[in-house]
């Protein structure tokens, strides 16, 4: 959300934010905000794809922070996109903004753009750290709010909207929070804030009416954009010789929301104001009634009930039970699914795909002449919408003479169409043949595009009702059928790596133009890096392998030492950038598959796999001729580690199902036909391919017929 101008006018008011000493207390965090903030103002690497290692050093030095001053977090997400649609024409601009951010960036000029994985390391930080968090299903202003109103406790945030909810405890702008110099001593130490109340603002007003603070909201334009109509009524009230805007605005006012306040101020009520506006608006005979069908201050009374808190958070009992009550179409999911969701381990890519078969895909620092690199990770995408999407076909059509693939069943079950096969019974049916498509907007040159992608035409998938009833083994083929990797090639690598490895072989294999040795070895020596480092920490976790310590330190400052540097950031090799890219949203999109699979694979720690600026580094340091080994001590643990890596990747980019290799260049689903592109491709695959991906969710007899 946000109110235009609300912030700048209430900054510029030294009476408005008083001087806290913040401490001993609960804190309602909300979490996109401060992950940007922590992210944009600390000069963290953008240019080269991020560095999610300093990242997540600095979100636990900020949680150390609130730890020392006895200060209890609690974290609350923003989930998919609202599902109204209200904001959807703003969500397209800002994207639009950010395409061209993202290629300021490439040619060295001045933009913003998040690292695609930021979002996740963070979950993942705060979930290692143990603080509570909670994902709502959309937008989480109005749940922020309410919880913190029901809690008495403040709002950590930079959004504008909390200048205007009635918090009893109030708003603690992040901009103020000085968390990186905590004040005093055990057990008084104390974090110095600005601590915001409605009741400063009002008082300013003569004492304005607060609930008249939600009308300014709506008529300056929160939402992302004021109901239609009240440019008009802006304009009318600062010109109409009769109302109180005409007689107190004026040229007098530093800004448009100062004037509204003042407008406002002269009104008693709410329903007074609303007359006021029915009578500028030449709506007399409204009476600004609630219940009114048309007209300006029925859609105004509207919008302001997002700004009416006085009800219990449903966030205070997830908190405290463990339990949510939301509504929409995501929290109607299987059980298991709606507590990954609440939990933040299912994706905003999932919700969105799920609820409104429409999908943003976030812009990356790349080649913009180039298609976009998440064309490269599309079939990954195609299986999530499936497994979200697909309906289960009714079991009368199952057992029709001639139309069930399924139809033998092991011990003679199923006979003359009666009974249920084994992996029915699992919930792996035949897969309606309606076609699922998902709106995907990209980008194309520098420009959004919408593509309408087409979910995997399969012949059997798991229903959402029974897949966890799955056994692990089954929900993993599935993955690895989708990335095309084998089991057998993964065994030497160590579980937490396993997907990553699987990612990064078929990145090598689908990524046009095709990634370079000195590109995949970088990453590599990168993924070696962030296991030094975990391995040289103390408490290093026990499911790392067991490994010879005394060279840790000296590799890992060896590696480390071929980062690029800030002072050195002026260019972009903007090959490097788009492969890495292309890279980043292949595992994008598989952290998500492997989310609704219930995760048959552990996520890897993207903080300790990944460094932008390191592995630009080490790309350079290898373009200069110098092998990757010579980074690692001879005969060292870590040295034979980056082998077996090495062959692992290289054995998972060989197709593991060749017989659908023709299949795979040709036609590539509807993606694949988008047109007008400079280096378009489609990252699709076709149905004969695709139906092939879920094969092992068939029994092993049926499989074999």
């Amino acid at each position: 959300m946000g109110v235009k101008g609300l912030t700048t006018f209430v900054e510029g008011n030294h009476n408005f934010l008083q001087n806290h000493k913040f401490k001993n207390s609960r804190l309602v965090i909300d979490g996109c905000s401060l992950y940007f903030y922590l992210y944009f103002n600390h000069g963290l690497d953008q240019q080269h794809g991020g560095d999610y290692d300093a990242f997540a050093c600095l979100l636990n030095q900020f949680l150390s922070a609130l730890a020392a001053c006895n200060i209890q977090a609690f974290v609350v997400l923003d989930g998919g996109m609202d599902p109204s649609d209200k904001k959807f024409a703003t969500l397209r601009e800002r994207m639009q903004a950010k395409i061209k951010d993202a290629d300021h960036i490439c040619h060295g000029r001045n933009g913003s753009v998040l690292p695609l994985l930021t979002r996740d390391v963070f979950i993942q930080v705060l979930i290692q750290r143990g603080v509570p968090l909670v994902q709502c299903p959309a937008e989480a202003d109005w749940e922020i709010a309410c919880l913190a109103y029901n809690w008495k406790c403040p709002v950590l945030t930079n959004d504008s909207d909390f200048y205007v909810f009635d918090l009893p405890a109030g708003y603690l702008p992040l901009r103020y929070f000085q968390w990186t110099n905590v004040n005093g001593k055990p057990p008084q130490r104390y974090i110095s804030a600005r601590h915001y109340t409605i009741n400063s603002l009002c008082r300013w007003f003569g004492g304005m009416n607060r609930e008249l603070l939600p009308l300014c909201a709506v008529l300056s334009g929160n939402d992302y954009a004021a109901p239609k109509g009240t440019e008009m009524l802006l304009s009318l009230i600062s010109a109409h010789p009769g109302s109180s805007g005409g007689r107190r605005t004026g040229g007098s006012s530093s800004s448009r929301i100062e004037g509204l306040l003042i407008w406002l101020s002269s009104f008693s009520s709410v329903a007074e104001a609303l007359e006021e506006v029915s009578r500028v608006m030449g709506e007399e005979g409204s009476g600004g009634k609630r219940g009114k069908k048309g007209g300006l201050s029925p859609q105004l009374w509207t919008a302001m009930q997002d700004y009416n808190i006085k009800s219990q958070s449903s966030l205070a009992c997830w908190f405290s039970e463990g339990k949510a009550v939301f509504g929409g179409k995501i929290f109607s999911l299987p059980e298991y699914l709606r507590l990954a969701a609440t939990q933040g381990q299912l994706g905003p890519l999932a919700l969105d795909a799920l609820v409104m078969q429409r999908v943003f895909l976030i812009p990356q620092v790349e080649n913009s002449r180039l298609a976009s690199s998440h064309s490269t990770s599309t079939a990954i995408r195609q299986a999530i919408y499936q497994l979200l999407l697909q309906k289960e076909q009714e079991s009368a059509t199952q057992g029709r003479g001639g139309g069930n693939p399924l139809g033998r069943t092991r011990g003679g079950r199923g006979r003359g169409g009666s009974g249920q096969s084994g992996t029915e019974q699992m919930g792996f049916r035949a897969a309606s043949t309606d076609l699922i498509l998902v709106e995907e907007y990209d980008r194309l040159d520098v420009n959004l595009k919408k593509n309408q992608v087409e979910a995997c035409n399969t012949r059997n998938h798991a229903h959402l009702n029974k897949l966890c009833q799955a056994p692990e083994a089954v929900r993993l083929g599935v993955l690895l059928d989708v990335l095309g990797v084998n089991d057998s090639v993964l065994a030497p690598v160590p579980a937490h790596l396993r997907l990553a490895v699987a990612v990064t072989g078929f990145w090598l294999r689908e990524a046009v133009p095709p990634p370079s040795q000195h590109m995949l070895q970088a990453l590599l020596l990168g993924v070696i890096f962030g296991e030094l480092s975990l391995n040289s920490q103390s408490g290093a976790p026990q499911r790392r392998h067991a490994a010879p310590q005394h060279n840790c330190t000296a590799e890992r400052n060896l590696i480390n030492r071929q980062r690029v540097r800030p002072g050195e950031r002026r260019g972009v090799d903007i090959g490097a950038a788009h492969s890495i890219s292309q890279w980043q949203a292949c595992l994008w999109s598989a952290l998500c598959l492997n989310q609704v699979l219930l995760m048959p694979l552990p996520q890897p720690l993207l903080s300790w796999i990944f460094s932008g600026s390191l592995v630009h580094g080490l790309l350079r340091y290898l373009k200069g001729g110098k092998p990757a080994e010579s980074l690692l001590t001879e005969g060292s643990f870590y040295r034979q580690f980056y082998v077996i890596l090495l062959d692992a990747v290289r054995n998972c980019s060989i197709k593991a199902n060749p017989r659908s290799s023709a299949s795979n260049r040709r036609g590539r689903g509807r993606r694949g036909r988008q047109r007008g592109g400079r280096g378009a491709r489609g990252g699709g695959r076709g149905a004969e391919d695709i139906s092939n991906r879920f094969a092992l969710l068939m029994s092993e007899e049926e499989d074999e017929n």
